[in-house]
């Protein structure tokens, strides 16, 4: 933050990251209990993950009508102005994330209602490797840590790999027992949610490089 940034405006932008802040725990907390939930089969986990996401949503309001405060009342300028940006950009990217937390948990809904098969595939790494992306992008923000963001960019294309042969593996399966199809179906989906909840994480990451590096990278095509 600049040091240089009136009094006022330095309060506003401090509330401002602490709002940020607890909407990113807010997020990465869904996403666990909606892994969870599919890896147990907790329906009574998954809906928690369910009727929470209103509280999400009232919290990225309240960011959005913050930042734009903010540059309304206080015209903030460089660092400041930069900061704003991306922490609007940030801020979608969040609530996006928690709804795919509820697509994931309402796959868990139904897939309590099934008896529990074995999947094709390794969901078990694949979960866990999208947590960490999240839990890394999320440190990064905290700790305006861009080398950390950038540890992130470079694990979404196995994320991207992983679900591709998700896809071949489902598909083979569902050929061979055409009775578990349901289960299979389900699984695909929450794989693709995955895959996506991957690609906004991604993004939170480039926004955090732009906060902190003022530097955009996106459509770069650069090594990270």
């Amino acid at each position: 933050m600049n040091d240089k940034m009136p009094r006022h405006l330095g309060r506003e932008i401090e509330k401002l990251k602490r709002k940020l802040l607890g909407l990113s725990a807010y997020v990465e907390e869904s996403v666990q209990r909606a892994v969870k939930a599919i890896a147990t089969r907790d329906d009574k986990l998954a809906r928690r993950v369910i009727d929470a996401d209103f509280e999400i949503d009232e919290m990225e309001v309240d960011v959005e009508e913050d930042c734009l405060k903010i540059l309304a009342l206080h015209q903030p300028v460089a660092v400041d102005l930069r900061y704003i940006i991306a922490v609007l950009k940030i801020n979608n990217d969040l609530e996006r994330i928690g709804d795919l937390a509820v697509n994931i948990a309402e796959r868990a809904v139904f897939l309590s209602r099934l008896v529990k098969i074995d999947t094709p595939y390794d969901f078990a790494t694949m979960s866990s490797k999208v947590q960490l992306m999240l839990q890394k992008a999320l440190d990064s923000l905290v700790n305006s840590d861009s080398l950390l963001a950038r540890e992130v960019l470079v694990s979404d294309d196995e994320i991207d790999e992983i679900n591709r042969q998700m896809y071949k593996d489902v598909t083979t399966a569902i050929k061979k027992d055409p009775e578990k199809v349901e289960n299979l179906i389900q699984m695909l989906a929450v794989s693709r949610n995955l895959e996506r909840i991957a690609d906004h994480t991604s993004n939170v990451a480039e926004d955090v490089i732009y906060m902190v590096d003022g530097e955009i990278i996106r459509h770069s095509g650069r090594s990270y």
